[in-house]
C-alpha cells in the first residue's frame, strides 16, 4: 500500500479534507523545488503533486504552461524531477507524493523503468494526463509491483460509462477536474461539482480530489464541503512565479507559496469543522 491510503483514512477519521498543492519541478529553478515542498508540508499540505516539465502540456492553462517552459529552460527533465523527489524523501518519509506528467517521457523511458525509478525516489502515485484507461494495463502491472497508485482524471464531460471504466482501473484517489477546459480557466460552479461527485461515488469508494479552479481559501472552502481533497495548482504556480520574477529571491518565493497553502488549509478546516 502507498502512503495515500493511510493519509486519506486518517483524514476521514478526523473529519478533515486533504489539501494537495501542485508545483512544476524546477520552476522557477531546481534549487527552489525541494525547500518549497517542505514549506508546503509545514503550511498544511497533506499530499504534494509534482509536475514533470513537458514541451506540450495540453491540459494546462497559460500559467502552468509557462511553469513548464521555465523548468525546461533550466534543464529539468523526468530524471532530474525524480532526483529532486528523492532529495525531498531524505528528510520526509511520510508525505505522499504524486508524479503528474504526460505519456511521452514515460513511454520513452519504459513503463517498467519508470515504475522502478518512481519506487526508488519515493513516489506514491502517478497521474498520466494523456494515457487513457483503455491503454493502461501495462502501466498498471508495473506500478502494482511497487504498490504505486495509478490516479485518473474525470471531467465534467466524462460519460457515466466511461466513469465506470476509469474507476475500475484507478487507485489512490480520483482527480475530478472541476472546470471544462484547461487549468486555471473559468468559473467554479460548486453545485455542479457536488452533483458530479455524487455520480462518481456511485462507482467507487476511492477519495475524490477536486482541482482546476481553486484559487484561494474561499474557493477551496466551498469545494471542501463535498470533496475529499482540494488541489491547488495555477494559483500557487502564479504567485511564486510573480514574486520570483520581481525579486529573484528563493526564500521570498517559498514563503509566498507557504502563505497561500496555509490560508487554504485554514479555509478548508473552517468550512469542514463540526
Amino acid at each position: 500500500m502507498s502512503r495515500l491510503g493511510p493519509v486519506f483514512q486518517r483524514l476521514r477519521d478526523e473529519g478533515r479534507r486533504a489539501v494537495i498543492p501542485y508545483l512544476v519541478a524546477g520552476d522557477p529553478n531546481e534549487g527552489l523545488t525541494v525547500p518549497l515542498m517542505h514549506s508546503l508540508v509545514e503550511a498544511g499540505a497533506d499530499v504534494i503533486e509534482v509536475g514533470v516539465p513537458f514541451s506540450d502540456p495540453m491540459s494546462e492553462g497559460p500559467t502552468i504552461q509557462k511553469g513548464h517552459e521555465r523548468a525546461l529552460a533550466g534543464g529539468t527533465s523526468l530524471n532530474s524531477t525524480l532526483a529532486l523527489i528523492a532529495e525531498f524523501r531524505q528528510t520526509d518519509l511520510e508525505t505522499p507524493l504524486i508524479l503528474m506528467g504526460y505519456a511521452n517521457p514515460l513511454e520513452r523511458k519504459g513503463y517498467a523503468a519508470v515504475a522502478d525509478a518512481c519506487a526508488e525516489a519515493g513516489i506514491d502515485g502517478l497521474i498520466t494526463v494523456d494515457l487513457p484507461p483503455e491503454e493502461v494495463a501495462v502501466m498498471n502491472t508495473e506500478l502494482q509491483r511497487h504498490s504505486i497508485d495509478n490516479i485518473f482524471l474525470i471531467s465534467p464531460t466524462t460519460t457515466e460509462d466511461r466513469i465506470i471504466t476509469i474507476t475500475e482501473q484507478a487507485s489512490g484517489f480520483i482527480y475530478y477536474v472541476a472546470l471544462k477546459g484547461v487549468t486555471g480557466a473559468g468559473h467554479l460552479d460548486t453545485e455542479a461539482v457536488e452533483a458530479h461527485l455524487a455520480i462518481i461515488r456511485q462507482y467507487t469508494d476511492l477519495p475524490v480530489a477536486v482541482g482546476f479552479g481553486i484559487k484561494d481559501a474561499q474557493t477551496a472552502a466551498r469545494v471542501a464541503v463535498c470533496a475529499d481533497a482540494v488541489v491547488v495548482g495555477s494559483a500557487l504556480v502564479d504567485e511564486i512565479a510573480a514574486d520570483f520574477s520581481e525579486h529573484q529571491d528563493d526564500a521570498r518565493a517559498i514563503a509566498i507559496g507557504g502563505s497561500l497553502i496555509s490560508s487554504i488549509r485554514k479555509g478548508v478546516n473552517l468550512a469542514t469543522s463540526n
